[in-house]
């Protein structure tokens, strides 16, 4: 795990956790903290960050907080083992938290969760400047990246010619988010599952078996076509530069702030770009949140006002969206803006 600390600000009296500490039931009482944490998401982490440097611009003397890159899943993991000192305050998600997680969560302790939804981002394809120009459907990606197409047995597809057509006579080769990130679930859901329900046979499966469902339609191959790239998505943009005939798989926002290398891949011929990722007009779509522990409210010295740091720069014309972060609908914002004040919790019962 990388952590990225913003950079050093003058020290605060150091307040106790022990209470919390003592609820979490993992140890640590006395433990103590005067600077907020937070895990989680690749792609949350550079508009976490700018929430960051502007709750300390806004709140002279208080430390900035330290915000860590370990993916969506990984943030989790961290996020709910327990209510205390030494664990994290908050989780970045570039996805909504499982219902799985949530239970976790409350198995160990964590039963206030705060969810937050700061803005939208597009899972974006990419290939470098001088790359062939692929024109990608769910179907595509599905047929060429999953593990067991339909079902059917083991992907023996080498080239994309190989999926469709259509396509160049090109190796497959793929660079994307690990298993632990948000990124990758959002490629599963949102892409994956899209192109195997292609196939009538699989609405069937679905009902007959999830689980099996699941691994067909979502689980992609390990032969190498597809790279895992770790939660560094600058990485990604590097190895694209290297390997013009590749295909990146990372958030909207690294995409924008790498056009000079970088040119988008259609999917279903549209294009990711500001006006399509907001309307959900773009196929990769999806929201961007925030988890934090009602507990820890009071405790960690600032967290209220970071969380007001992020509501007062989602709008349109907000700071966040200045770096990258597309804005949520009005309804949404107007809805996250009201949690932040009420600090109203999460019901587990609206997950999956």
């Amino acid at each position: 795990m990388n952590r990225f600390t913003l950079f050093a600000a003058t020290a605060l009296s150091v307040i106790s956790l022990s209470a919390c500490g003592d609820q979490s039931g993992s140890g640590g009482a006395g433990q103590t903290r005067d600077q907020i944490r937070a895990v989680g998401s690749s792609t949350v982490y550079p508009f976490a960050t700018a929430a960051a440097e502007l709750f300390v611009q806004g709140n002279p003397g208080m430390k900035s907080p330290i915000i860590e890159s370990t993916g969506t899943g990984g943030g989790m993991k961290l996020f709910c083992a327990g209510v205390g000192a030494q664990h994290p305050d908050i989780a970045n998600a570039s996805r909504r938290m499982k219902k799985s997680e949530f239970d976790m969560c409350a198995t160990n302790g964590v039963k206030d969760i705060i969810e937050v939804q700061v803005g939208v981002d597009g899972l974006a394809f990419a290939e470098a400047k001088n790359g062939p120009d692929y024109k990608l459907t769910p179907k595509i990606v599905y047929e060429a990246l999953a593990a067991n197409p339909y079902g059917k047995g083991p992907n023996k597809a080498q080239t994309w010619k190989d999926v469709d057509p259509t396509m160049p006579a090109i190796a497959i080769s793929v660079f994307g988010p690990p298993s632990t990130s948000g990124t990758r679930d959002s490629l599963a859901e949102l892409i994956l599952e899209k192109g195997c329900q292609s196939d009538p046979a699989m609405k069937e499966l679905k009902e007959k078996n999830e689980d099996e469902y699941k691994a067909t339609c979502t689980r992609v191959r390990e032969d190498g076509k597809y790279v895992d790239s770790g939660e560094n998505d600058n990485l990604i943009v590097q190895k694209l530069g290297a390997n013009p005939n590749a295909v990146g798989v990372f958030g909207y926002s690294f995409l924008e702030e790498n056009r000079d290398s970088l040119k988008d891949i259609p999917i279903n011929g549209v294009e990711a770009s500001y006006e399509t990722v907001s309307t959900g007009q773009y196929p990769g779509a999806r929201p961007l949140y925030i988890y934090v522990k009602k507990a820890h409210i009071a405790a960690i010295p600032g967290l209220q006002g970071f969380l007001n740091a992020f509501a007062a720069n989602w709008s349109p014309d907000g700071a966040l969206t200045k770096r990258g972060m597309v804005a949520a609908p009005d309804d949404v914002r107007k809805a996250s803006a009201e949690t932040v004040k009420a600090l109203t919790v999460l019901d587990g019962s609206q997950l999956k």
